[in-house]
């Protein structure tokens, strides 16, 4: 158990972080699942559009540090490939 109160602060601290960045990930995965639902359905102009809406929040994502550069890079890749595709 953390001894010093630098160890407890970070102790505190990362239980923080760690539920902004849970609720952080479950957004940016929320947007995704639209985009998904939308290419699924077959609706052209929902599925661009919920692809407008997601991008930023894939982008904030890696500014935030929640998800890697190169990760974020990967989904929008394919989703944009998928989306183009209708």
């Amino acid at each position: 158990m953390a001894n010093t109160p630098q160890a407890k602060k970070r102790i505190r601290r990362n239980e923080k972080r760690a539920d902004v960045n849970t609720a952080r990930m479950s957004r940016i995965r929320t947007y995704l699942k639209q985009v998904d639902a939308a290419v699924e359905a077959g609706d052209k102009d929902k599925a661009a559009e919920a692809l407008k809406a997601a991008q930023p929040e894939l982008a904030r994502g890696v500014a935030r540090g929640v998800f890697h550069k190169n990760t974020a890079a990967r989904k929008m890749s394919r989703l944009s490939k998928r989306v183009a595709a209708l």
